[in-house]
């Protein structure tokens, strides 16, 4: 005769009757995240007009600005990912009856979410306020107290104005009647788009400009046209630069807020079921 032995469910082998998956939780968490990304944002803002001048000599350089800039942006990931994350996990439902390994999980899926959803919000809600306070700080620190029709200013006009600027001792300066910036802001504006580059008919034609208006000879008008082409291409390549500098930085911040979001997520799980600092182990 064969007994048969019946084993009854116990904690790690029973299921849980609630959801793996705590929404109101996680967007708690997320809300969390966006609003401190936010007051963070302000901060920054404030403080990075704080260590810049306008005169020489004074503040910090364009160099150590950059590279503080992104480092608090990882910073801003590291704090609201980590509360945002912290909180789904401490606001969560209770499981009863998971195994350790899988309650660890779900905590780390968490925050994972939290962040992930915190990601789209600040995309979509954020973009707007956070774009006025980086454009402001950017402006405030180009411009000073520039007013609202030099900000809507072409960016080409200061390229145009070096051409067509007149040596004030230069004898037999022609001053045409018709201005020609319009049409040289146009003819810079669509050489250079996406990279380009004056044609040589363009090129000669913007030389000839440049004599017939500042009185310069047409060797010296030609060696203008180069150095404002150079300027312009270096300028261009310098924004490049800066650019993609900003998304390795954005890039890392996100990676650092998935992170954090992640394991501060399995902290606030584990202080809710009083498991705080536990490895979730057998």
């Amino acid at each position: 005769m064969i007994d048969t032995v019946v084993v009854a469910p116990t904690a790690e082998s029973g299921g849980s009757s609630l959801a793996g998956v705590s929404w109101p939780s996680i967007v708690a968490g997320a809300v969390a995240a966006c609003a401190l990304t936010l007051v963070l944002l302000a901060f920054g803002t404030g403080l990075g007009l704080t260590v810049v001048s306008p005169w020489a000599g004074s503040g910090v350089s364009a160099t150590t600005f950059k590279i503080g800039t992104g480092l608090y942006l990882i910073v801003i990931a590291m704090l609201a990912s980590s509360i945002g994350g912290y909180l789904a996990g401490r606001l969560r439902s209770g499981w009863s009856g998971v195994h350790g390994h899988e309650v660890y999980f779900r905590d780390t899926a968490h925050g994972f979410v939290a962040w992930a959803l915190a990601s789209v919000l600040g995309a979509a809600v954020l973009a707007m306020p956070a774009s006025s306070i980086i454009g402001g700080t950017a402006a405030g620190l180009t411009q000073g107290a520039a007013t609202s029709a030099s900000q809507t200013a072409s960016p080409m006009d200061g390229y145009v104005d070096t051409l067509l600027r007149a040596d004030p001792f230069a004898t037999g300066a022609a001053h045409t009647q018709t201005d020609p910036r319009g049409e040289m802001l146009r003819l810079f504006a669509r050489s250079f788009r996406n990279g380009g580059d004056l044609k040589t008919a363009d090129r000669e034609y913007v030389s000839k400009v440049v004599a017939a208006r500042t009185g310069m000879t047409q060797a010296d008008a030609d060696k203008r046209v180069n150095d404002v082409v150079m300027q312009v291409k270096a300028d261009a390549d310098a924004a490049r630069k800066a650019t993609a500098q900003l998304a390795f930085w954005l890039t890392a911040s996100l990676l650092v807020g998935a992170f954090c979001a992640s394991l501060a997520a399995t902290e606030g799980g584990g202080l809710r079921d009083g498991r705080w600092g536990s490895r979730y182990r057998r």
